[in-house]
């Protein structure tokens, strides 16, 4: 079939499953580093309670036939080098079937992990990967041309992450449709990076100005992915450049980069054509593509049906294997920062003189003088979630207690989660936790205290608590 296959995607195809690959990297090193303290068979919640409870069907995962630490760590590091294998070109360099193999193994290891990862799984990005790595098994290799029906399904999925999160805004917050709502995101979205406060400092107007460029760059331009080149790559190019700008401005983990990587899939087409034609793939290729193409449109009915209903769903999955799902983002916007400190202290009875230290974290707002700090790609999955229960107690209801818990017991996985442990002999006596309203300072506060945040008191969020007392409660 003629018209099955074109050589002029050959760069959007190399530069997508190169970034790809190198982002399954981060993924799986990121599972292997910090699964212990959040899923572990000690963990905060263990993947063997839930798999009690839950079917192969509801949540298919290798570690429904064996879990242990030692497994599933050999099993993220084992997904890691794959993965690194393929970035460096491995899957170029075996035949077809042999790539494609590659590829699906790939996706079934972290559908094995996101499947069992509860909670601190819950999140777009994850989704977005396995979609994406889904249909990257079905691209081929370099050794023939890229297939055209699979190509335009990752503009599919590029339009429905853009357009899904262009729609959930307007119908959201009200801040978005009058222009104001980066008046406070760039100061109370979940993980701030190094450039948040200067991008918070932007004039009132500029910001309005940001808001309405974001209305166009995910209402309007994701339409232009249907047209004939060089439109449709000029439009993901620019898609690109609004990614980027949110890359500057906030850690993300990698929603941004998959995302730009799909964009790059349509752009690249622009930048340069093989110095000759590839050889079209091999019947069974093209029947297995355009099977692979079948089964997403019909899976792609519900989604679609989200992005037109008025009770739009955002970040969700529909089946269990994660193929076709409905993102969004930043629907509400929060005007206020609030943070949850957590602080130890050696003495078994507490009084106005108790001296508390706290445990600063890797990535979120402690320290008000510590400038937030890059991480994104890399996902901290800890961080984020203290972030949403700081919103509320209800998202930390599983799994805080359990956490105070394991500093209690200076528990080494978890403190590994952590900047550095303030009590490196013996374990604190009690823990507490206490909400804070943070705002990033002003430019005279910034000079004259050398502050980033301006923090104060507003309430309790956990009484102070011995190790004596938890017991029966983890």
């Amino acid at each position: 079939m003629a018209w099955f296959s074109d050589s002029g995607y050959w760069l959007g195809r190399l530069v997508f499953q190169r970034m790809l690959a190198v982002l399954y990297v981060l993924a799986f090193i990121a599972a292997a580093r910090q699964f212990r303290a959040l899923i572990g068979a000690r963990g905060m919640l263990p993947v063997p309670d839930f798999l009690a409870r839950v079917t192969f069907r509801a949540a298919p995962s290798v570690f429904h036939w064996h879990y242990s630490d030692r497994f599933f760590a050999l099993w993220s590091w084992c997904g890691a080098l794959l993965a690194a294998a393929v970035a460096a070109g491995a899957a170029d360099a075996v035949p077809l079937w042999a790539a494609m193999l590659l590829w699906a193994v790939l996706w079934a290891m972290y559908l094995s992990i996101v499947n069992v990862g509860q909670t601190w799984y819950s999140f777009g990005w994850e989704s977005l990967l396995l979609e994406a790595g889904s249909l990257a098994v079905f691209l081929g290799n370099a050794g023939i041309a890229p297939p055209v029906p699979v190509m335009w399904l990752l503009r599919w999925v590029l339009f429905r992450v853009e357009f899904g999160a262009g729609l959930i805004k307007m119908r959201g917050d009200p801040c978005w449709r009058d222009l104001t709502c980066l008046y406070y995101h760039h100061e109370t979205q979940p993980m701030p990076g190094p450039l948040s406060w200067f991008f918070h400092h932007l004039p009132g107007p500029l910001h309005r100005v940001e808001v309405a460029a974001n209305h166009v760059a995910q209402l309007a331009i994701p339409v232009l992915l249907f047209t004939p080149q060089p439109i449709a790559g000029w439009a993901a190019a620019a898609m690109v450049v609004t990614q980027l700008w949110l890359v500057l401005s906030g850690n993300f983990a990698w929603l941004n980069w998959v995302t730009i990587a799909l964009a790059m899939s349509a752009a690249a087409p622009l930048w340069g054509k093989p110095s000759a034609p590839l050889p079209p793939p091999p019947v069974w290729f093209e029947v297995l593509a355009l099977l692979a193409t079948a089964g997403v449109l019909v899976l792609s009915y519900r989604p679609a049906r989200n992005l037109l209903t008025r009770r739009q769903m955002m970040n969700t999955s529909y089946e269990s294997l994660h193929l076709v799902n409905s993102y969004g983002a930043f629907g509400s916007i929060t005007r206020v920062r609030r943070e949850i400190v957590v602080e130890g202290t050696a003495d078994a009875v507490t009084g106005p003189d108790t001296v508390w230290l706290p445990y600063e974290f890797r990535g979120k707002p402690g320290e008000v003088r510590r400038l937030p700090r890059q991480y994104a790609p890399y996902h901290l999955r800890l961080d984020w979630l203290m972030w949403f229960a700081a919103l509320s107690p209800a998202y930390a209801r599983a799994w805080f207690v359990p956490f105070v818990a394991r500093l209690l017991e200076n528990d080494r996985d978890t403190l590994r989660l952590l900047r550095g442990n303030p009590f490196p002999g013996l374990p604190p006596a009690r823990i507490r936790a206490r909400v804070f309203r943070y705002r990033f300072t002003t430019w005279r506060e910034l000079r004259e205290t050398r502050a980033w945040w301006h923090r104060t008191e507003e309430r309790e969020f956990l009484a102070p608590i011995a190790r004596s007392a938890l017991h029966g409660r983890r």
